[in-house]
């Protein structure tokens, strides 16, 4: 076994010099083209119509009416209970 595999002791390129052939070429400027905003266009609207808000839910029941309207008057009567209770010392 005569061959040496470590370099010689005189060389002085380290690290090594990327080669010409190996360096990144710069990419092309991309441009978007008119389909590919159509499309974009399209799948946003797409997902923002698929996200309305749907009927039956904006048509509450009588019964679902009556109760959020009892529940309001509920919170009515005890917010005016508690402001009578205040002390009178308070501004109002």
């Amino acid at each position: 076994m005569n061959v040496t595999l470590a370099a010689p002791k005189d060389r002085r390129d380290h690290p090594p010099e990327p080669r010409p052939d190996d360096e990144p070429r710069p990419a092309a400027a991309r441009r978007v083209g008119v389909i590919d905003r159509l499309a974009l266009h399209l799948g946003v609207a797409l997902i923002t119509w698929s996200r309305r808000p749907h009927r039956a839910r904006l048509l509450a029941s009588a019964e679902l009416r009556a109760r959020q309207q009892l529940r309001r008057e509920r919170v009515a009567l005890a917010r005016a209970r508690t402001e009578q209770n205040y002390p009178r010392l308070i501004i109002r």
